[in-house]
């Protein structure tokens, strides 16, 4: 009987383990899955906000980060992007679709999926081991050793024929990652780029903490103060926190952060009024004042934008704060440029405890060249390589 070894008990290493369990006739192989949490999936219960975003009808080049486009096109052709919900479907899950394209259970529960896999794991004879801390994987001519902590005793070896790595990156360490299996990938001979935290808050050099928690509807710029260029936009709900900006157009634009990759100088520029041009928005706030005779500026903002926000809008405007008929009719294309240019500098990614993943780990020009024919190597799947062709071969 063949063993195999799936480090780490997350959402990829669940599915592997099933995958392989599935795939071998019966008795045939023992599969084990080893993670060092008190129970498998604890990150899959955080995904989707507790929703569980399983996947994305937009799967395409333009919406991955990376320093390499070339190489990223055809892995993804190689991918069938239905076979990952055909899956689930034959697990017994149904699906939705949201308006941005994303795929959550029917119930909106990622506690329900955390069930399935369990429950098919349980009946396919996959033995869990939580508690379990790997150490080392050494290779030889009988198989590889798999070398840790359990929660009986330490040191103890587990050997294999084959083992699949779904350890995770380095994002959100408070579920259990550590980043090693990018260390492990390394350890294989695969070149890794340096580990950032990506799809992540943002914090700002003047972060404004009284407008922490309010959340609007937004146009998001990342620019490039240094070369004056426009590198991406996204737009959605931006969430204003007491350290700087968050929300997920945000956390979108976080990625294009990479170390020695991402701008010297970057900045953020919010439009509140998208629907509308500068010249329109001008009109706007023009047309308002007289539906308000001497009311000060607090009041301008009623109907329009929450009233914190309106005053540090005004305020980033450098209006002086006198009755609205008082003020000459120039303010209001002032106030409307800012409201559509409203610049955040100084950012910086926040902390691995905030990112959603990990950005940078192995090359992508590097994943064909690991060992995979006949299980002759150690595969890696997840957020470790994102190698769902390599799974899908096994």
């Amino acid at each position: 009987m063949q063993q195999i070894v799936i480090l780490g008990g997350g959402a990829a290493g669940m599915a592997a383990a099933l995958a392989a369990a599935q795939a071998a006739p019966a008795g045939a192989v023992r599969v084990t899955v080893l993670d060092r949490n008190p129970r498998c999936g604890k990150k899959l219960l955080a995904t989707g906000n507790g929703r569980c975003n399983l996947s994305n009808t937009g799967i395409a080049p333009a919406c991955y980060f990376t320093a390499d486009p070339k190489a990223l096109a055809p892995l993804l052709n190689a991918v069938n992007t239905a076979a990952p919900l055909e899956w689930f479907r034959a697990l017994g899950l149904y699906t939705r679709t949201d308006e941005a394209g994303r795929v959550y259970p029917y119930s909106n529960q990622a506690a329900d999926v955390l069930a399935l896999l369990e429950g098919h794991m349980a009946r396919l004879g996959v033995e869990v081991r939580t508690g379990c801390t790997v150490r080392t994987l050494s290779q030889s001519r009988s198989g590889y050793a798999v070398l840790f902590d359990s929660a009986e005793r330490s040191n103890e070896t587990l050997h294999a024929d084959a083992v699949i790595c779904a350890m995770g990156g380095e994002a959100g360490p408070q579920f259990g990652t550590d980043g090693f299996g990018t260390r492990f990938a390394a350890q294989c001979g695969g070149r890794v780029e340096p580990l950032y935290p990506c799809l992540t808050a943002l914090q700002t050099a003047r972060p404004n903490k009284a407008l922490a928690g309010i959340r609007v509807k937004a146009r998001a710029a990342l620019l490039d103060l240094d070369r004056h260029t426009l590198l991406a936009e996204e737009t959605g709900e931006v969430q204003f926190t007491d350290y700087g900006l968050s929300g997920i157009c945000i956390m979108q634009l976080s990625g294009l952060l990479a170390p020695g990759r991402g701008p010297k100088a970057p900045a953020v520029e919010l439009d509140l009024f998208p629907a509308l041009d500068e010249a329109a928005l001008t009109a706007l706030f023009a047309a308002r004042v007289p539906l308000l005779p001497g009311r000060t500026p607090a009041d301008f903002w009623t109907g329009l934008l929450n009233p914190k926000l309106g005053r540090a809008l005004w305020a980033a405007a450098r209006l002086p704060d006198t009755p609205l008929d008082t003020l000459p009719d120039a303010a209001w294309q002032v106030l409307a440029h800012t409201a559509k240019h409203w610049r955040f500098e100084g950012l910086t990614p926040c902390s691995w405890k905030q990112a959603q993943t990990t950005g940078g780990g192995l090359a992508l020009r590097e994943v064909d060249q690991l060992p995979v024919q006949g299980l002759s190597g150690p595969l890696l799947c997840g957020r470790n390589a994102g190698l769902r062709r390599q799974l899908r071969r096994f």
